[in-house]
């Protein structure tokens, strides 16, 4: 049931079964791969079903079709180790190629990962036969992720991405790289506990004068699992009163919740996690209110137990029927934080990872956590991120005395800063746009985005399989186009910001414009035999190569330094006294980065080979900024 895989090299291919679990599903992350090709290579359309319209979606014959011979290609660019001078490329093209009920169950797999779900019919776990799907917010999440990090063009997407909800934060929980299980840990069910209950208890909204969006109600599902009181009748005849149960949660929105908002696979993965929350003593069954003819799932996990006065037991069992209903317990709620001053309700005396889907860094963080934790001397170990808020607010506290060159040293970093968080740099371009000066930060974000695309990009397309004899391979034909956009890209570039008299010309330093224009000049000069008149048609310079590129990249990249120096002497100092700034910091809760810090278990000592579990989260830029606007008061001016 698994499609074969080949990779295609210049002079050698290979092929191999995709892996797959003891329950007969693939690994995640080739899950997650082969999903996010699949979307790149489809036109997500409007399809029509049961006299509704339903844009941006696909049907199965077009999934089914794609995945019949699916094809990624990726190139890399690096100096070549012979010659430093030179810039080679390094292409591998992976085949996917699979039979019609083999794309089928590949795509029920998105279904149960919760990546993709019928338009017609979202409570419909089935991927039928005849059907249209829609991307999911998490599948989204997947997708902006997969497309940064392998720089693919993402044009046809950008309708898709503007007009649905994304998840803004999806908690990953590593696994066991033998058998692609989840690596059960304390500090991993803590994390994924106070994520799944959030910083305070999330009670729907009762007032139904305003139906939500569909926005809205992901908004509000983001926060932490629906909760409710249940009322429990009177049984005179026990001599038991009423009683009301606070902070309880219907089974199976448990396992939802789950699914859509953390990286567990399926429903009876999502169980399994329940089923640790009650061994861990964080929730406890309240009522099953089926009837005796009613067929029942019972998950059971078991572990070990410290003993004594531990809330932790050597198993748990959840309840996955329609009437059970669970209720947080007073462990829970006090390893949620939820009564607590403190700002961060996930610390941990364990490491923190951080990913952002913008770069896809890792960094370690970590805290503090509660006396009752089984936690080992190697956990005590604390490595502490410095928040985004203690960066920022160090400003406020900088000695005047400090040096002229200190000052813009430390302004560099703080700006930088500002620029890794996308709700900050949303905010850092808004200001700069009211106070017409935008150019500078444009400038430094395309070529950013110009050298990610330079060093290593990807495509995916569905090809005939009689195409695979053509001439040139698929890989070769995409590096091709790539380049094709590229020298446009750079010279798009230099047209909108560079070139005399362009409309967004920048205001830099006399050195640099001629360094750059000598370059232009005597490498346009042998390409066409004319003089250079400052003045650049991308069609002209069709013939330039990877390794002039990259002599481009490295003068646009001087002016880069020189432009972000200019923001960081004259814009940010003003920005950061606005009120939007503090309103934004206030929204944030105060430090930026506290959302994104969950627990993970420490690194195994060298030496030993363990794998130790960890969970840790990647953030949408898209998403971020978009509930960030959203949240923005009017302003017609930023200038204090």
């Amino acid at each position: 049931m698994s499609p074969d895989r080949a990779d295609y090299h210049p002079q050698a291919s290979t092929s191999h079964m995709m892996k797959t679990t003891k329950r007969g599903r693939p690994y995640l992350k080739d899950t997650l791969d082969l999903f996010a090709t699949l979307v790149v290579s489809l036109q997500l359309t409007t399809h029509k079903q049961y006299f509704r319209t339903f844009p941006n979606s696909f049907s199965t014959d077009e999934a089914a079709q794609n995945l019949a011979s699916l094809k990624f290609s990726q190139s890399n660019r690096g100096p070549d180790p012979r010659d430093k001078s030179r810039i080679v490329t390094t292409t591998t093209t992976t085949t996917f190629s699979m039979t019609r009920e083999m794309a089928k169950a590949m795509c029920q797999h998105f279904m149960d990962a919760r990546l993709i779900e019928n338009a017609a019919d979202q409570g419909s776990n089935l991927f039928k036969d005849r059907g249209t799907y829609v991307l999911t917010p998490k599948g989204l999440h997947v997708l902006e992720r997969f497309i940064s990090k392998n720089g693919i063009n993402s044009d046809h997407l950008q309708s898709v991405f503007a007009s649905q909800p994304i998840c803004i934060k999806l908690l990953h929980l590593e696994r066991r790289s033998a058998d692609d299980e989840i690596i059960v840990t304390q500090s991993v069910i803590t994390a994924l506990f106070r994520r799944f209950v959030g910083r305070q208890p999330n009670y729907p909204s009762q007032n139904a004068s305003a139906p939500q969006d569909a926005f809205q109600e992901y908004h509000e599902r983001s926060k932490g699992v629906p909760l409710m009181d249940v009322q429990e009748k009177a049984q005179p005849l026990l001599g038991k009163g009423t009683v009301v149960h606070k902070y309880c949660v219907a089974a199976v929105s448990a396992l939802e919740w789950l699914c859509d908002f953390t990286s567990v696979v399926g429903r009876e993965e999502a169980a399994e996690m329940a089923a640790q929350f009650v061994r861990f003593g964080l929730i406890t069954l309240v009522s099953d209110k089926r009837k005796n003819n009613d067929s029942a799932i019972i998950f059971t996990v078991r572990g070990s137990a410290p003993g004594g006065n531990s809330p932790v037991s050597q198993h748990g069992e959840f309840r996955c029927t329609a009437k059970a209903i669970y209720r947080i317990t007073d462990e829970g709620r006090r390893v949620a934080q939820w009564e607590e001053v403190s700002p961060s309700p996930y610390s941990s005396s364990t490491n923190l990872h951080e990913r952002s889907s913008l770069e896809g860094s890792t960094i370690e963080a970590g805290s503090r956590c509660g006396p009752a934790a089984a936690v080992s001397a190697a956990d005590a170990k604390i490595h502490r991120r410095i928040s985004m808020a203690e960066k920022l607010n160090t400003y406020g506290e900088a000695k005047e005395a400090k040096e002229a060159k200190a000052s813009v040293k430390s302004n560099t970093d703080r700006l930088n800063q500002i620029l890794e968080e996308p709700s900050y740099r949303a905010l850092f371009r808004d200001f700069l746009k009211a106070n017409f000066c935008e150019e500078n930060l444009a400038f430094w974000l395309d070529v950013e985005d110009f050298k990610r695309k330079f060093s290593i990009t990807s495509s995916a397309q569905a090809n005939a399989p009689a195409g695979r004899h053509g001439k040139g391979t698929p890989g070769q034909a995409a590096m091709e186009r790539h380049h094709e956009s590229l020298i446009q890209t750079a010279f798009q570039i230099y047209n909108k910001y560079l070139a005399p008299s362009s409309q967004n010309e920048l205001n830099i330093d006399h050195g640099l414009r001629l360094d750059l224009a000598s370059y232009l000049g005597e490498v346009m000069t042998n390409l066409n035999g004319k003089a250079f008149d400052g003045q650049v048609d991308a069609s002209q310079a069709s013939a330039f190569n990877a390794t002039q590129l990259q002599m481009l990249i490295k003068l646009y990249s001087r002016i880069q330094t020189h432009v972000l120096r200019l923001m960081a002497m004259d814009s940010l100092p003003k920005f950061i006294k606005t009120q939007r700034f503090t309103e934004a910091k206030q929204w944030l809760g105060g430090d930026a980065s506290e959302d994104i810090q969950f627990l993970t278990s420490p690194p195994a000592p060298p030496g030993l080979g363990e794998e130790t579990g960890g969970a840790y989260i990647t953030v949408s830029a898209k998403a971020t900024e978009r509930e960030q606007r959203q949240h923005q008061p009017p302003s017609s001016s930023n200038v204090s």
